[in-house]
């Protein structure tokens, strides 16, 4: 449970502070919110120093988030059409830093594309890894596969079909803990940063999991899932704005 030096902000379905000067500007689309129930004290160790795990009624959660990422463009320039479209599939946490700040941090970052991968490990710390991946639709069924190339372990794999349901007009307090998400903590030379990041109201539908065979949570450092995840959502996307990275925190 976050202590009362980390006491968090309210969850918005909205971002706190809108973004006027971007530094990156992206698209996410075709997502899959995959969630599993964990102990808080299994993942604290894994987040960076200065954050504590960020929890609902007690309980945090790992996120196994896997999308088609479209158009990554610098400042207010258009998005790359090539290499900045591409599949990704994130590990990803959930964190609470000293000012209160919810956001996620990433233990992976599987994307199709090397030289953002690239661009991500050497100008942001990012765990960036190279796989060979691809994202299908048929009617209302999703099927993301992802294949580690570098840097490894090599041959990591992941494998999930959801299929979509209804839209969710009003979604749960749980919902909204996942994915209202306006940060992502991350280790930079100087400390730890916030990198803030706005973007529409989700449009979420509840969705079902049909197949999953991961490997991706496992390689990050946590526990493999066991049994159905306590949430499975799906989204077609939202155009998003990334700002700077926030002063360092105190530690």
């Amino acid at each position: 449970m976050p202590s009362t030096e980390h006491r968090p902000e309210p969850v918005s379905p909205d971002a706190p502070t809108a973004i006027d000067r971007p530094l990156l500007t992206q698209s996410w689309l075709d997502l899959a919110f995959v969630h599993w129930a964990v102990d808080p004290a299994l993942v604290a160790g894994l987040l960076p120093t200065g954050t504590v795990p960020d929890t609902l009624d007690g309980t945090t959660y790992v996120g196994l988030v896997a999308f088609r990422m479209h158009r990554v463009g610098w400042f207010r320039l258009p998005g790359i059409p090539y290499f900045g479209a591409f599949p990704e599939t994130n590990v990803r946490l959930y964190s609470v830093d000293a000012d209160g700040r919810r956001g996620v941090v990433f233990r992976s970052m599987d994307a199709s594309r090397l030289i953002p991968v690239i661009m991500g490990r050497a100008g942001f710390r990012l765990p960036y890894l190279w796989s060979r991946m691809s994202v299908r639709s048929d009617g209302d069924t999703f099927t993301y596969t992802s294949v580690r190339r570098w840097p490894g372990p090599r041959g990591t794999s992941s494998r999930m079909t959801i299929r979509k349901g209804e839209r969710i007009e009003e979604p749960t307090e749980l919902e909204h803990f996942l994915t209202a998400r306006w940060g992502m903590h991350n280790t930079l030379p100087d400390g730890v940063a916030f990198l803030p990041n706005d973007h529409p109201r989700w449009p979420l539908y509840r969705a079902r999991l049909i197949d999953c065979h991961d490997e991706l949570v496992a390689a990050a450092g946590l526990p493999a899932p066991q049994g159905e995840p306590v949430s499975v959502l799906y989204s077609p996307g939202v155009p998003v704005r990334l700002g700077r990275p926030a002063r360092t925190l105190r530690t």
